[in-house]
């Protein structure tokens, strides 16, 4: 109560402060207050009476201002303040008398403390919470494996230096940070000063407190330069230890471990990896292209590996035959190999197209490389017109760069003397996971560009009939024993909503009136089971079935289980085994999942929960590191807003896509962001992209887009230089031919596939090492990066599919060429 009287006269206080200082106070607090209640009078009184009171409180705005902080003393205390709250600090010193509460109070309220300008701005956005604000046009530009660990903490402290330059060139200045082996300094941007070069720092800060027993200073090497300002630079220095003092490592050491809490540890290096590994946790998992690892051995090059997740397994899945065995190792041959690595650019890009033929109940895949039918247009035609015709035809555009097995090893950023359990953390792969990744040379990149618009392109090709049999060239036989491909599972945050577990009891499906089939459970939880069937199904996927449960009928009265509905979520390739869900499209009670859970929690002790442990633990985490050292796709993401969601973010990796170093030439703005917006219609994210997110759901697969970019390289502005369309997979691009048609022959054409998947949360145990260290210094920041990351709503993939499109085009072949050839110079200069 008394707090809100003090809010209401909150015009009065600010008028009553500004004369505490006066002699005459007492006087000139009778006047301003003779209208107000004897109570609300002595509230006041109280309030001058706690602001006149002298304190000893110390200051230190390191990391709290917009501004340079320095050393200041004050009657044998020293401050660290900046030139604006210095002057505020003499202000009211010179007003008051004497170092009050009233003028620490001010020092903390100046307009460059961070604290006061986010206040401001939150202020300012509840005043205009019912207009739509427009929206920043900046995603933040995520550089994937870009962070680092650090072997010290580094100390946030500014003390005053000497650097010894060379050749009696000296100049004074500050440090920023320091730790036993390094530290970053401030100094006048005019001194020349350049990486590898030896400098000696004198701690002038600290010679005065204590005794360092070091005349000639410090040697540092310079590593790095960095301009802060026109006046100032900043220099980043590691320690040779030529001095070779050990009481003097001591000391510091004890320096920093003494005041960490009191200078505050600089986290920025955490903080950063922190978000980066965020929003690496939540790409990976939604990545619709499968990754393949390229092994040698014996100088063959050979599938080994493929990394498979909930948006990716159907990939692998396409290329097992009858007998679940991979024929990657076919696909994937040596001699294709060979020529794929022979093309030009860092990473090798085709188009693998595909399709099978069953044959007394076995599959043979026929495949065949953009490179390959290229070599004969009659061949070309046979393949595409021919392979179209079947529901198997699938085109895949493939990726392959260089894959290094000591990639696999991303220790965590935080310092290693931060804590004793620091190396326990930071473990390396164990032997066993190393000897599958030790031959790896080379990751592929699988993605399917299959569309029905591709399709029905080739179907209109014509073939000559008579010569259907030249196909036996793209097929390929089976081995008796092919090699073997590990298929490994992307570990993530487990998100399934219900636990599974083993049990087998038998089922009979009705699958309509007259047919109804036999089998027993594999697994169950409260919302679904796993059924392996005693012969092959006609079901399919969505079929709504009947179930009955005759054993378990036994064991209850209370449920009746037989006729209960499911819906069919998965069907096995050799149709024996299905996955099922709790239909939901009846009126009924959910008999099904009220007897399953009452069975489970009373029987948790019996049950046993489905493994989902790994079958060789860490190779999953090996893997997801190295294919993050080696991004070469276009991922961004969507974040939540008020009432829509806008592009937050956007992902880089080792090897930029050219849309990113189109964004990239024409981006100005300051370091670290990206605006990507000018690459869609306007309105379509906030419009109908957050409408279609908002009614998707995170199991759904992901929607998907096609995007089509026309670019006029003369244009100096983004916005005019881009001109784009965007419409859903299956739409018909008859509307977009006069589109097309003209970017091809006056500018330069993208065509992208945009697949856009719903996230879950985020995984903080993936985190938790990084955030709990960052807790500890600063509660506030970990909670700020956390609730950063739980906007985070939606993964987007761009894949960049411009060359097959083109084949598709009724189009002069004379302009395309010419098109292709105005992009390769383009893309050229950019690098030159």
């Amino acid at each position: 109560m008394a707090e809100d009287k003090l809010q209401k006269y909150q015009p009065l206080i600010k008028e009553l402060k500004a004369q505490l200082g006066d002699p005459n106070f007492d006087k000139i607090f009778d006047q301003m207050t003779k209208d107000i209640s004897k109570p609300d009078r002595f509230l006041l009184k109280m309030e001058m009476s706690r602001l006149s009171q002298p304190i000893a409180r110390f200051i230190d705005l390191r990391g709290q201002v917009d501004g340079e902080v320095k050393p200041y003393e004050y009657d044998g205390k020293q401050h660290f303040m900046d030139d604006l709250a210095i002057e505020v600090f003499e202000r009211e010193i010179e007003r008051h008398g004497k170092y009050t509460l009233a003028v620490y109070e001010e020092v903390m309220q100046t307009e460059n403390n961070f604290r006061v300008m986010q206040r401001k701005a939150l202020d300012s956005e509840s005043l205009i919470d019912d207009i739509a604000p427009e929206q920043p046009n900046h995603a933040k530009l995520i550089h994937f494996a870009s962070y680092e660990s650090r072997i010290e903490e580094r100390m946030n402290y500014s003390i005053k230096i000497s650097v010894e330059l060379g050749k009696g060139r000296s100049v004074s200045g500050t440090t920023s940070d320091i730790s036993l082996s390094g530290a970053k300094i401030k100094i006048p941007a005019k001194e020349r000063i350049k990486p590898s070069q030896l400098v000696s720092v004198r701690l002038i800060g600290l010679e005065q407190e204590f005794e360092l027993g070091l005349k000639d200073g410090i040697q540092y090497e310079v590593v790095a330069v960095e301009p802060l300002s026109r006046e100032q630079q900043h220099v980043r220095l590691k320690r040779t230890f030529i001095e070779n003092s050990n009481s003097f490592d001591d000391f510091l050491n004890s320096f920093i471990h003494g005041n960490k809490r009191r200078y505050k540890v600089n986290l920025d290096n955490t903080m950063d990896a922190i978000i980066c590994k965020g929003y690496e946790q939540y790409y990976h998992p939604r990545v619709s292209s499968l990754f393949v690892f390229i092994s040698q051995t014996e100088q063959q090059l050979l599938p080994s590996i493929a990394l498979t997740n909930e948006n990716n397994a159907y990939i692998n899945y396409y290329f097992e035959d009858e007998r679940k065995t991979s024929c990657l190792y076919q696909i994937l041959s040596q001699a294709r190999l060979n020529t794929i690595l022979s093309l030009p650019n860092a990473v090798k890009e085709s188009t693998l197209y595909c399709f099978t033929h069953i044959k007394d109940g076995k599959i043979y895949h026929y495949s065949a490389f953009d490179f390959e039918l290229a070599k004969q247009a009659q061949l070309r035609n046979l393949f595409v017109a021919y392979g179209a015709q079947k529901n198997s035809w699938r085109t895949y555009k493939v990726q392959l760069m260089p894959s290094h097995h000591e990639d696999a090893f991303i220790p965590l950023s935080l310092p290693t003397n931060a804590s004793k359990n620091i190396e326990k953390l930071n473990k390396r792969p164990t032997p066993r996971v190393q000897s599958y990744i030790n031959n790896v040379k080379y990751l592929a990149l699988i993605t399917d560009i299959s569309s029905e618009h591709q399709k029905e392109a080739y179907k209109k090709v014509s073939f000559d009939k008579s010569i259907v049999n030249q196909l036996k060239i793209f097929g390929r036989g089976k081995a008796l024993n092919p090699p073997k491909l590990e298929v490994v599972s992307l570990e993530y945050v487990n998100l399934r909503s219900h636990k599974r577990y083993l049990y087998k009891t038998a089922v009979t499906i009705h699958i309509d009136n007259h047919t109804q089939v036999n089998g027993h459970t594999l697994d169950l939880s409260v919302m679904g089971l796993q059924v392996q069937l005693a012969q092959p199904t006609t079901m399919t996927k969505g079929d709504i079935i009947h179930l009955d449960l005759p054993d378990l009928q036994k064991i209850t009265k209370q449920y009746t289980l037989s006729n209960l509905r499911y819906e069919v979520v998965a069907v096995s390739k050799t149709k024996t085994t299905i996955n099922l869900k709790v239909s939901k499209l009846t009126d009924l009670p959910q008999v099904a999942s009220e007897f399953f859970k009452l069975l489970i929690d009373s029987n948790k002790d019996k049950l046993q929960p489905c493994k989902e442990s790994p079958r060789i633990p860490g190779l999953s985490t090996a893997l997801r590191n190295m294919i993050t050292k080696s991004v070469c796709q276009f991922p961004f993401y969507l974040h939540k807003e008020t009432s829509h969601y806008k592009i937050g973010a956007v992902g880089i990796g080792l090897y930029p896509t050219p849309i990113h170093r189109l964004l990239m030439y024409y981006h100005n703005a300051k370091q670290g962001q990206l605006n990507i917006r000018p690459l869609f219609p306007s309105g379509f994210v906030e419009g109908a992209l957050t409408e279609a997110v908002r009614k998707h759901s995170r199991k759904s697969k992901p929607l998907k887009y096609n995007l089509f970019v026309s670019f006029d390289s003369n244009e100096k502005e983004l916005s005019k230089a881009l001109k784009s369309h965007c419409i859903e997979k299956g739409e018909p691009q008859e509307p977009l031919t006069l589109f097309l048609k003209k970017a091809v022959s006056k500018n330069i054409l993208f065509v992208f596939h945009l697949h856009v998947s719903k996230t879950g949360r985020p995984d903080t145990d993936y985190l938790a090492n990084e955030l709990r260290y960052v807790s500890h210094y600063a509660l506030h920041k970990a909670k700020e990066l956390e609730e950063g990351l739980w906007k985070v709503t939606g993964v987007c993939d761009l894949i960049d599919v411009t060359d097959e499109h083109l084949r598709t085009l009724d189009l002069d072949n004379k302009l395309v060429t010419a098109m292709r050839l105005r992009k390769q110079a383009w893309l050229k200069s950019l690098l030159s």
